[in-house]
């Protein structure tokens, strides 16, 4: 019983998609880091710049009514929050990250779409000949006779 257990996860795992899906699962956490630093090193601290030095992080509402410095004394003091600048960040880079899949997704299909027709060759003589064949026969066609 083992062992076949066993030999049907080889089989499982040795299939094409699910090593696919394993790559594409580690690339996708490689390009999340990416992305998190675009946003949160580049795209972020200008937007901050614009609003006059306030960082999205510190955009929080606690729930108990009271005024706090910041998040961290928010966390600190224990209560609950709404962390609405993290969202707001997150948002952000969910925008990108779909934004960077659509043009490469357009991209890649491009390119096969290029590939494609530059693959693509002219008719065989062969292709030629049984064409001009089919269009005689549709012209002398009684079928086509009805219809006049």
């Amino acid at each position: 019983m083992t062992s076949r257990i066993l030999n049907e996860f080889k089989e499982f795992i040795s299939r094409g998609n699910v090593i696919d899906l394993a790559i594409g699962v580690i690339i996708g956490a490689a390009f999340g880091k990416i992305v998190n630093s675009l946003v949160n090193d580049i795209i972020m601290p200008p937007i901050g710049l614009l609003l006059k030095g306030i960082s999205f992080k510190d955009f929080f509402l606690p729930l108990d009514g009271r005024h706090y410095e910041s998040l961290e004394a928010a966390q600190k003091a224990g209560i609950a929050i709404i962390n609405y600048g993290n969202f707001i960040t997150v948002s952000i880079e969910f925008i990108i990250v779909a934004f960077s899949i659509f043009a490469m997704v357009k991209t890649i299909n491009m390119l096969k779409k290029n590939a494609v027709t530059a693959f693509a060759t002219a008719p065989t003589k062969t292709e030629l000949l049984l064409s001009e064949i089919r269009d005689e026969f549709k012209k002398h066609s009684p079928l086509n006779k009805r219809d006049e």
